[in-house]
């Protein structure tokens, strides 16, 4: 029996494990087909689900680093998969949004990313699912929660 204190029992390692696996196998898909990084994928997924953000949005909403949201973007534009406009709300920032190309792009993956879930989630039960989605959401919620609490100057671990 092992240990608690053991790295293969820490929750958090065991969510990033979890998450390298699949995110790198749902990679390879949109590597080969259609020559798109991670982040890029998921800022045209979070842009196809959304609409037109700003970068600070991209970035919140997709939790990666501001440099990698760049890039992606950047990538997308130059792959004429995204375009930006002027932010009329603040006349400073812009906004990004899926061109046409990068509409039918997001078109085309979706149904292959709900086939690539289905396949990778093959064995568990609707019920699992519903769960371990509930979860998933507890745990990414009480992270925000604990980074708020930080920023204002709440009880924090250093």
């Amino acid at each position: 029996m092992q240990p608690t204190s053991s790295l293969s029992q820490f929750l958090p390692y065991q969510l990033s494990l979890a998450s390298n696996a699949v995110s790198g196998r749902i990679a390879v898909e949109y590597r080969q087909r259609w020559g798109l990084s991670i982040p890029e994928w998921r800022v045209m997924a979070v842009l196809g689900d959304v609409g037109a953000l700003t970068q600070r949005d991209l970035t919140r909403r997709t939790l990666m680093d501001k440099v990698a949201v760049n890039r992606a973007c950047k990538g997308l534009e130059e792959r004429s998969l995204a375009e930006r406009t002027p932010n009329e709300s603040d006349g400073r920032s812009h906004l990004l949004d899926l061109t046409d190309s990068g509409r039918e792009m997001y078109d085309e993956i979706m149904p292959l990313a709900r086939q690539m879930e289905q396949r990778l989630f093959t064995g568990f039960s609707e019920e699992e699912l519903a769960l371990f989605r509930k979860l998933l959401d507890r745990a990414r919620q009480q992270a925000e929660d604990l980074d708020a609490e930080e920023l204002g100057g709440g009880f924090g671990i250093s």
